[in-house]
């Protein structure tokens, strides 16, 4: 085997089709069905209340993957069925749910109170948590994860709509940012992609 060795990595360098090149010592076979940004440089954390009124970082999950999404409670559309959609995730994966935590993040933490946050987010799965922080914490927080977010202002005064980055974020079991999720991406991607990370 010693010997065998050298020939098949020198194979694969090569691109010659050995079927034994993706089973060689040491290789993981990951193939995710999300884009895989493993080893980008931003979206390390955050540190926000949570709906309890707990602070909350990202190492409090460690052990577990964890989905992060920005949105708002008052969004129309893509809040809700982002939210809808990892609700049917959870339902999917089963026992193997418990190994999973999906934060929301608001964006309008001027109108998300706690109390609003603590009746919005465990709506769709009770084991979900909503994060709020003070409007400089919260531009920080989309600063590093590179989310943009922006008031539109509404017809009446003091009304307004938040355009926001309709993505989510998921890290592995140690915290590291694994994947982005495209908004409509559906839920059996999702669960194929965090059975990948879990296994």
């Amino acid at each position: 085997m010693k010997k065998l060795l050298p020939a098949l990595l020198l194979a694969c360098t090569l691109g010659v089709s050995l079927t034994a090149c993706d089973k060689l010592p040491g290789k993981q076979d990951v193939s995710f069905q999300n884009t895989d940004v493993t080893g980008l440089d931003y979206a390390k954390g955050f540190s926000l209340t949570d709906h309890t009124g707990k602070q909350r970082t990202l190492a409090d999950f460690k052990g577990k993957v964890v989905v992060v999404f920005f949105g708002y409670t008052q969004c129309p559309d893509v809040c809700p069925t982002t939210m809808a959609e990892m609700a049917s995730v959870m339902q999917k994966l089963g026992p193997q749910a418990d190994q999973v935590q999906v934060v929301f993040i608001t964006v309008d933490p001027e109108r998300d109170t706690q109390e609003l946050l603590a009746s919005y987010v465990p709506a769709f799965d009770k084991r979900f948590i909503g994060l709020r922080g003070t409007p400089e914490q919260t531009a920080k927080v989309a600063k590093d994860f590179k989310v943009f977010y922006e008031k539109v202002p509404g017809t009446e005064p003091g009304s307004y709509t938040i355009n926001h980055m309709a993505g989510s974020f998921i890290f592995d079991k140690d915290g590291r940012v694994r994947l982005f999720v495209r908004h409509g991406t559906g839920a059996d991607a999702i669960v194929h992609d965090i059975r990948q990370l879990l296994s």
